[in-house]
């Protein structure tokens, strides 16, 4: 099994530096600011994102001044929206630490993604990476609206598979994409490989969160037993969308009626996750999952050959099949 330190190893000197210049930018005059801001840096887990950066750009031309500029980006807008959405969904956790607004209530919480946000853009703006900015921008909005669009939808719950694969789009897919595209645009190349990288990006995205989906009725190995995590936020996802939509009218009734008002049954859960498996919701997934795999990695290989490639090659599949 590849490990994410091999597939950082064409980069690891411009990760190392990258970390380093990212923690500058989140100084700040105020020390309550700087001791949260250090306590997120701690939080930091395996850099994906600017690995995803630095790789794209050194696949297409090399890192450049920009390409830290572009990963620090993403990562102080992207770390923005993960505090503001632990304070709209009212979370106490994430990655098994407490959250932000766990330990310094709402109200610092969403100053403190404000800030962030503010950094990520005085950033781009200071250095005139307008490009860098749009391209990072774009995806927020993006992210801003699959939430709202999941939001929307989950009140009515009988979804249809286009619709969820234009939610995980917005909200997941077009992160990776920035990530991708602001490394490729960062090592000065064309646009059309920009394009290119977007469209590795992006569907890379796409099999990570049908993969992240599919973790949640497979299970845990380390408690040994299906999460349902996402039944219980009556979230809508493949899997469970293949079972609706082969069942009859009496088995989808049933089905949703538990999603709606049982949620929060362990039982009940159980059963969903038990049909979910049996209907063979699980392959259909995992068939979705390897095409948007196997579609990023063809147009990847029409990349040169050589050991920032071949990283790239590696982190999709780490991303894509990984286990919980």
């Amino acid at each position: 099994m590849i490990t994410i330190e091999e597939i950082r190893k064409p980069v690891q000197q411009e990760m190392t530096l990258f970390e380093e210049k990212f923690r500058l930018s989140m100084k700040s005059r105020v020390p309550l600011m700087d001791k949260i801001t250090n306590y997120i840096l701690k939080r930091k887990g395996k850099q994906m994102r600017p690995l995803f950066v630095m790789l794209s750009a050194d696949l297409c031309g090399g890192i450049t001044e920009s390409t830290y500029k572009a990963a620090a980006l993403i990562e102080l807008l992207h770390t923005a929206t993960l505090v503001h959405d632990d304070v709209v969904d009212d979370s106490n956790e994430r990655r098994g630490l407490f959250s932000i607004n766990a330990l310094w209530k709402n109200k610092v919480a969403v100053l403190v993604g404000d800030y962030l946000l503010a950094k990520g853009l005085l950033l781009a703006l200071d250095n005139e990476e307008f490009q860098l900015l749009k391209i990072v921008s774009t995806a927020t909005r993006e992210m801003s609206e699959g939430e709202l669009l999941q939001i929307e939808k989950a009140r009515q719950l009988d979804i249809e598979e286009s619709v969820y694969l234009e939610i995980i789009r917005k909200k997941t897919a077009s992160l990776i994409s920035s990530c991708t595209a602001a490394g490729a645009y960062s090592s000065g190349t064309g646009a059309e490989t920009v394009s290119k990288m977007a469209t590795i990006g992006e569907l890379v995205g796409m099999s990570f969160q049908i993969k992240d989906d599919i973790l949640d009725f497979k299970g845990s190995k380390k408690v040994g037993k299906p999460n349902g995590v996402d039944i219980k936020e009556q979230k809508m996802t493949l899997p469970l969308i293949y079972l609706l939509n082969k069942s009859s009218y009496l088995e989808k009734r049933h089905i949703l009626n538990i999603v709606k008002n049982h949620h929060l049954n362990p039982a009940k859960v159980s059963e969903v996750i038990r049909l979910v498996n049996e209907s063979g919701g699980i392959e259909y997934a995992e068939q979705k999952m390897a095409g948007y795999t196997s579609r990023a990695l063809e147009i990847l290989r029409e990349f040169p050959d050589k050991p920032s490639r071949k990283s790239l090659e590696n982190l999709i599949t780490f991303s894509t099949m990984r286990s919980l």
